[in-house]
């Protein structure tokens, strides 16, 4: 049974328990890791992600009440709603991102009943790793199957970004909704962000490479975080350059711009990180793994020194990691995801995985008295229908 079959089995029984009927519909969608280009795809520029083995899985079936019970398996929080009635976010619930979708389809005309839902996740929340797209991206699928409607994938990843902005209220980019809807196994996604198109590029096989991802456990709440106001500094020198978006810049308009040195820290590490993302995507497909390497490091110096996103956690684990690069079992690392906390991302050799595990948590433990949660996943595909 894979770790995905025994989510679904275990989510099974609990809304068998509570609600004293098996669920009719069902969805799973994946969690994901950024190989590389963080802050990246707000500025409309190019982002190289991969599906990650970590799901979240959605069941349903329509409710003889005229309300809702939403039921969050892993927080025992619930959430009652009338879905049929007009919408609006629930302070500080994790309802919002199921509400913010089915928000959505009613928006489009489509006709919504009242539900019983149960959602679980071996996602870590907060974590960046894509927690809450995959939430979003699940429950959408999942509403396809309950209102008979089929959306394109990429019009399924653009109405969850829509309810990720209006109900939990983070200014987040497409990135994460786009992978957990078009991942491909044994692939990361090389995303133009701008023109909301993808590449799908082939990783190297396990038995070369394995990414491993390291969990600081420190959390986030981009809502109301750093993670705003960097948007809103880029959106600030978009305009002055008089740009659509960060996409259309290079270094030389920042040279001649009226612009804060904070300002142009922002802006260059956004250029140069879309750049990076290119690069890192050409060395893949000629399995230059050093170059990759090279372009992860340096990713993370510049959301670390340019961008500001980092923290000493973070940081910690990409220094124990480039430790390890002169030896041989480590390829490349970075933090991952909107920063402030979360995780770092380790390409290592499959070899070398139990000691690059092994430093990163010495490491770690050493300067903050804990260790990291470390696991490792390959590359994963899309949010399916799930048969029960």
């Amino acid at each position: 049974m894979t770790p995905l079959d025994q989510l679904v089995a275990e989510a099974v029984e609990a809304f068998t328990s509570r609600f004293g009927r098996p669920p009719r519909f069902a969805a799973a969608a994946p969690g994901r890791v950024n190989l590389i280009g963080d802050h990246t795809d707000y500025n409309d520029g190019y982002v190289l992600p991969m599906a990650i083995d970590r799901w979240t899985v959605i069941l349903v079936d329509r409710s003889s009440q005229k309300q809702s019970t939403l039921w969050a398996t892993d927080l025992d929080e619930v959430a009652t709603v009338d879905l049929t009635a007009p919408l609006s976010p629930v302070a500080g619930s994790f309802a919002n991102y199921l509400l913010g979708v089915v928000g959505q389809f009613t928006t489009r005309g489509h006709s919504v009943t009242n539900l019983d839902l149960a959602v679980t996740s071996t996602i870590p929340m907060g974590a960046g790793l894509g927690s809450s797209a995959a939430i979003e991206v699940a429950m959408a699928t999942v509403m396809e199957q309950v209102t008979g409607v089929q959306i394109d994938r990429l019009e399924k990843a653009l109405l969850c970004r829509k309810a990720e902005h209006t109900f939990p209220g983070t200014p987040c980019g497409i990135m994460d909704m786009f992978i957990a809807t078009l991942a491909q196994p044994n692939h990361a996604l090389l995303i133009d962000c701008q023109s909301k198109t993808a590449e799908p590029i082939s990783l190297p096989p396990a038995e070369q490479i394995t990414v491993l991802i390291a969990d600081t456990n420190v959390r986030h709440a981009l809502a109301s975080s750093a993670y705003a106001a960097r948007r809103s500094t880029c959106r600030q020198v978009a305009a002055t350059l008089g740009l659509d978006s960060l996409r259309e810049a290079d270094l030389g308009m920042l040279a001649t711009a009226q612009l804060s040195d904070h300002q142009r820290r922002c802006a260059r590490h956004v250029i140069c990180e879309s750049q990076r993302v290119l690069l890192a995507a050409a060395a893949l497909k000629t399995n230059d793994l050093d170059a990759l390497g090279e372009l992860m490091f340096d990713s993370h110096a510049s959301l670390r020194d340019l961008y500001e996103v980092s923290c000493p956690e973070l940081d910690t684990l990409v220094e124990a990691a480039a430790e390890l690069r002169a030896q041989g079992g480590v390829i490349g690392a970075r933090m991952t995801g909107g920063g402030f906390g979360g995780c770092a991302v380790v390409v290592c050799r499959t070899g070398a995985v139990e000691k690059v595990s092994h430093r990163l948590q010495r490491q770690f433990a050493r300067r903050f008295g804990r260790p990291p949660t470390i696991f490792f996943s390959t590359p994963g595909g899309p949010a399916h229908l799930l048969r029960i």
